[in-house]
C-alpha cells in the first residue's frame, strides 16, 4: 500500500490505480477544481503525503498547477502520453497497471516554498545546449527527455522550472539526454 493519497481526475483513474496497487484517492473531479476538494488534499498532505497524479495533457497539467499551487510540498508523479492513450482519448485511467506502477516508483517531489533556497544544476544553457529550446526538434526533444527524466512534458519555461522544483542532478540530466540521443540516433542537436 502505497502511504501517500494520489490526487486523481476522476473516478475512471482511481478504478485504474486500484487495479495497478492498493492506495487510496482523491479525485478533483475535472478541471474546476473545487474548494473542497483542495481543503481534503491539504489535509492529505499534512496527515500522510499527497502524490498528483493527472493525465499526460492540457488539463491535467492545469490541474496539478492548481493543486501544487495551493498545496506546496506535493509529490508528483507522471504517465508518458503514450502509456496513456486509447482511441485517442489520453488518461490515467488508459495506461497499464504496469505503467501506473512504473510512474508512481519514479515520483518526484517538489521544492517546497521555504525551504532552502535551491541553486539550479541545470541553466537555460543546458537546455539550449541540449537541443530543447530554440530548435527545430525542441518540442519532440523535451517529451523525450521529461519522460526519460520522470518530469513529463512541459514548454521550455516549465521544463527549466521542473528541473530546479524537482532538483535534477546534472549526472540525472546528461543521463538522459544520452539516452535520448541513442534512441534517436544523435538526430537534432
Amino acid at each position: 500500500m502505497i502511504k501517500e493519497i494520489i490526487v486523481v481526475e476522476g473516478k475512471d483513474d482511481t478504478v485504474a490505480i486500484k487495479r495497478a496497487l492498493e492506495a487510496e484517492t482523491i479525485e478533483t473531479g475535472g478541471s474546476a477544481v473545487g474548494e473542497d476538494v483542495l481543503r481534503r488534499v491539504a489535509l492529505a498532505q499534512q496527515r500522510r503525503g499527497v502524490i498528483i497524479f493527472t493525465d499526460p495533457d492540457h488539463a491535467g497539467e492545469r490541474i496539478r498547477k492548481i493543486v501544487a499551487q495551493r498545496v506546496p510540498g506535493c509529490k508528483h508523479a507522471f504517465l508518458p502520453q503514450e502509456e496513456a492513450l486509447y482511441k485517442g482519448d489520453i488518461g490515467v485511467e488508459n495506461a497499464s497497471p504496469e505503467a501506473i506502477r512504473r510512474a508512481l516508483a519514479n515520483v518526484r517531489t517538489e521544492i517546497a516554498e521555504g525551504q532552502a533556497e535551491v541553486i539550479p544544476e541545470i541553466t537555460w544553457d543546458d537546455l539550449m545546449k541540449a537541443g530543447l529550446l530554440v530548435n527545430a526538434q525542441a518540442s519532440d526533444r523535451r517529451l523525450r527527455m521529461g519522460n526519460l527524466l520522470g518530469i513529463g512534458y512541459a514548454n521550455g519555461k516549465q521544463f527549466y522550472k521542473r528541473c530546479t522544483m524537482f532538483r535534477i542532478t546534472r549526472e540525472e540530466f546528461q543521463l538522459a539526454l544520452s539516452r535520448m540521443e541513442q534512441e534517436i540516433g544523435g538526430s537534432g542537436s
